[in-house]
């Protein structure tokens, strides 16, 4: 396996995006919604990032990139179609240590980004390591179409029951919450009937533990 799956916690870390484009833009936007602190550095950019910049959600340099630029940051993104910056701001990655992607250009990249689906708090990543972008986002747009937003309401309605049994001393082995976890606990969800999907949950969990 090369790539090593994980999720960063990048809130108010600082992060730079090289590039004012429409790549760009995307990459801040998720960034942003991470919590990340901001800067791009650009001489130009794309309306919806001078609107976030305008807003103050992001800091601008207005300028081409410089070496020096990544001093300070947790991760680097390039948002451009130049080789030649791609590789120039990977070296200065590597002499500082910080984690460089450039988009569509996986020899200067320590890391690749995965098609994400989200729904509330669950997020599920789909990468092919970099073998076809385009399969990636066909898996992506499938899996949205099966991830319905009652997922979302069962995850938390889950981590609320799980944080309530754990103050309780209560420990649920995992196939038993695998079993609670059910389509008609989905479909209570659904209808909007979470006190009743909240019981039938903590019954679900509670019996085998009485059983033993």
């Amino acid at each position: 396996m090369r790539y090593y799956p994980v999720l960063l916690d990048i809130a108010g870390k600082p992060v730079v995006v090289i590039g004012g484009g429409e790549v760009a833009l995307r990459k801040v936007e998720g960034l942003l919604e991470a919590g990340a602190r901001v800067t791009v550095v650009s001489p130009e950019l794309h309306p919806g990032l001078a609107s976030l910049i305008a807003a103050g959600r992001a800091q601008h340099i207005a300028r081409g990139y410089r070496p020096g630029d990544l001093e300070g940051c947790t991760l680097a993104f390039v948002g451009t179609d130049d080789r030649s910056l791609n590789a120039a701001v990977a070296r200065e990655g590597k002499g500082r240590g910080v984690w460089v992607n450039a988009v569509d250009d996986p020899s200067n990249c320590d890391f690749i980004m995965p098609g994400v689906i989200r729904r509330g708090d669950l997020i599920v990543a789909v990468s092919t390591s970099g073998g076809s972008p385009a399969m990636a986002r066909k898996m992506r747009e499938e899996l949205e179409a099966f991830l319905t937003e009652d997922y979302a309401l069962l995850l938390e309605l889950a981590a609320e029951v799980r944080a309530e049994l754990r103050v309780k001393g209560v420990v649920v082995a995992p196939e038993v919450w695998n079993v609670a976890l059910d389509g008609e606990l989905r479909a209570l969800l659904a209808s909007g009937l979470r006190a009743e999907a909240k019981q039938r949950l903590l019954r679900s969990l509670m019996q085998p533990a009485a059983q033993s």
